[in-house]
């Protein structure tokens, strides 16, 4: 199966950051996290505000009680160290969990449903994403499906067979932030939004063959 690699926090993710202690109410000034939305963040379900820290434009996110952290670059595992030795400032033995409260896949085309959807955890999978969308229509092309990625300075389009055995050992089968998968209709989808287009233009050129005949006749 294909290694996991961790993702690395970006500018305008939201991160939802608990700091635990020995004594609650302590800590509880910094868990009450702020209610904000991302540029471009979504869910399936709503527009609404997401809870959570959101990740400046220089990779920092404010935490009370703690200040100023610097959290881009690294991954919610380093995050959690580099808060809890900042938190250890104020408060003995505490315990941080830094966890995605934004992190978006979005899968379009032959599915049943199709939209964008934030997952629990950045450990997603391209079946994982297809399975939240309600699997593939009768229409979907399972053997070329399109995977657009944003590296930052470009867009890489990945085609991805899911038919093959090969999959779960690619490096494309774990989905990152703002992934899109986008499943193509087969050819029989193709010929039957046609039909009826094709139905209406030979409608339309026997109306034509009609009356040419009827004005050659006078």
């Amino acid at each position: 199966m294909s290694k996991f690699i961790e993702p690395l926090i970006q500018t305008d993710d939201i991160l939802n950051i608990t700091v635990q202690t020995v004594d609650p109410k302590a800590s509880a000034a910094i868990n009450q996290t702020p209610a904000t939305t991302a540029g471009g963040a979504t869910t399936n379900q709503s527009q609404s505000p997401i809870s959570g820290f959101l990740v400046d434009k220089n990779g920092f996110v404010e935490v009370p009680m703690l200040g100023m952290v610097k959290v881009s670059g690294f991954t919610t595992s380093e995050a959690k160290e580099i808060i809890r030795k900042q938190a250890l400032k104020y408060y003995k033995d505490p315990t941080v969990q830094v966890r995605y409260a934004n992190y978006k896949v979005t899968v379009l085309g032959e599915v049943a449903r199709p939209a964008s959807y934030t997952v629990p955890n950045e450990k997603v999978t391209v079946f994982d994403a297809i399975s939240l969308a309600g699997d593939l229509t009768i229409y979907g092309k399972r053997e070329n499906v399109m995977l657009m990625r944003d590296n930052g300075t470009n867009k890489d389009i990945i085609r991805l067979d899911l038919t093959s055995s090969t999959l779960i050992t690619s490096p494309y089968f774990y989905l990152k932030q703002n992934d899109v998968l986008y499943i193509e209709p087969t050819k029989a989808k193709i010929a039957a939004n046609n039909a009826p287009r094709m139905q209406s233009i030979t409608i339309i050129l026997s109306v034509v063959a009609i009356l040419v005949t009827a004005v050659a006749q006078l």
